[in-house]
């Protein structure tokens, strides 16, 4: 069961209080130097579970739409970026076979395995048959130690678990990173655009630093 929307507002908002603006700043380099790159920008892009829409108010598309529980999604969307408080299993506002592109950050983590499913059951239904799913995640292969460090998370999930889940629910993964971004803004990832453009141009520092996976995986051409 997804927590109260209330709840999460008082929840996120205590953590990130004081770090809003080098969020910002990690996220448009992110969004401008890795992200884009998967993205059309005449595509109709669904952000799940927006949180504070760092994704979606910085990515370049044609159509923007943001998806969380917190009622604060239409106070943190930029303007153009459409807004809808509903669950992630239970989205809808959005029309079947309405999206090209799906992204999912640093959510699994905090919802029963039931809801990773469903979730990405729902996901499969708004995704355009051509269309790709986008999933950054803290990796607990290699941040087992401070994975429980959040109130919220109750669900331990690597990089195999997370492809796993995938075919179960009908994708097929084209792209599969195990290590990414390190595990928290708060801990070893380099802070300012100038630090951050260089660690995503030298993989071979993800392997080392890189605690969160990042996987694309697209619809299969056969259910399941």
């Amino acid at each position: 069961m997804q927590a109260d929307g209330d709840d999460l507002k008082a929840l996120y908002g205590r953590r990130f209080a004081d770090e809003e603006e080098m969020r910002t700043d990690l996220w448009e380099v992110l969004c401008q130097r890795f992200f884009q790159k998967w993205i059309p920008q005449d595509a109709v892009v669904l952000d799940v579970a927006a949180g504070h829409c760092e994704f979606i108010n910085n990515i370049r598309a044609g159509r923007r739409i943001a998806v969380d529980l917190n009622p604060d999604v239409a106070i943190r969307a930029a303007d153009g970026v459409e807004t809808h408080v509903c669950r992630s299993d239970e989205m809808t506002p959005i029309e079947t076979a309405s999206v090209d592109r799906v992204f999912i950050s640093n959510f699994f983590e905090h919802v029963p395995r039931e809801v990773i499913v469903s979730t990405l059951d729902e996901v499969r239904r708004v995704l355009r048959p051509d269309g790709k799913l986008m999933v950054l995640q803290p990796n607990v292969r290699y941040c087992g130690r401070d994975y429980w460090m959040f109130l919220d998370h109750i669900t331990p999930v690597d990089d195999r678990a997370l492809a796993e889940a995938f075919k179960v629910t009908g994708f097929d993964v084209e792209v599969n990173i195990p290590r990414f971004l390190p595990y928290t803004t708060k801990g070893r990832l380099p802070s300012g655009p100038g630090p951050v453009k260089l660690y995503l141009k030298v993989p071979l520092v993800w392997k080392i630093m890189g605690a969160r996976a990042f996987m694309v995986g697209r619809p299969s051409s056969l259910p399941g």
